[in-house]
């Protein structure tokens, strides 16, 4: 049966992100779906994702960028039908981590200080200084259009802490941003590593998705390859 590929976004962000690798993907042929991640409560958006899966039929390659892979984590084992992860410059945490945890065991990237409140317990990116820590290697006529259409994230949903997770006994897949400076790179190394997971580097910023939609659909389109393989 059809692997289809479901797209997580992070904060900050929402589907849209996907759109350029989105079309890369269909253009293979994939099925995609690119759900709105509700950036609320990291158990409620999991659940809200696993409510997401029950509607698909067959298999299902999950993908997360940012926020979302926290997210894909802590879902994937809450649905029978999910056979495989792919982390996008995204959080792999472990049991009882927290986005913060992650952060605090390696040197503070530009990311931290350039948050602002954006309404009761949410937060978002200074839009003065989205473009050099979300996506320097955008250009500013769409990083100005990113920084002031960002979807805010609570302080809850930060501060969440991962449940058993799933790349623990599902194949994973990882593509580090090294010019990352929300989710610095030797963090990603760090998690992807710990993972086991299959890994590919790019030079990019956080916003990859947008800047290497290229990169970022091969090694989904690789994921999907090697889960529909029959075992030997």
């Amino acid at each position: 049966m059809e692997t289809t590929v479901v797209l997580v976004h992070g904060a900050f962000a929402d589907a849209g992100s996907w759109a350029a690798a989105t079309s890369r993907l269909q253009e293979a042929g994939l099925a995609v779906l690119a759900p709105a991640n509700p950036l609320r409560d990291l158990e409620a958006d999991a659940a809200y994702l696993v409510s997401i899966l029950a509607g698909i039929d067959g298999p299902v390659l999950l993908a997360g960028h940012s926020y979302g892979g926290a997210v894909i984590t802590n879902a994937a084992l809450r649905s029978e039908s999910v056979a495989g992860l792919v982390y996008i410059a995204a959080f792999a945490l472990d049991e009882g981590e927290s986005l913060a945890d992650i952060g605090e065991r390696f040197p503070a990237p530009l990311f931290a200080p350039a948050l602002r409140p954006a309404g009761d317990g949410e937060l978002v990116v200074d839009p003065g200084s989205f473009a050099a820590v979300f996506a320097a290697d955008l250009h500013h006529a769409v990083t100005d259009v990113l920084a002031v259409s960002q979807r805010p994230i609570t302080r809850t949903a930060l501060a969440g802490r991962c449940g058993p997770p799933a790349w623990k006994s599902l194949p994973s897949w990882y593509l580090i941003a090294e010019d990352d400076q929300a989710i610095r790179s030797d963090a990603q190394h760090y998690m992807a590593q710990r993972a086991a997971a299959h890994t590919a580097s790019v030079a990019a910023s956080h916003a990859v998705t947008v800047s290497r939609p290229d990169a970022v659909a091969e090694l989904i389109i690789t994921a999907v390859e090697r889960i529909a393989a029959p075992a030997p």
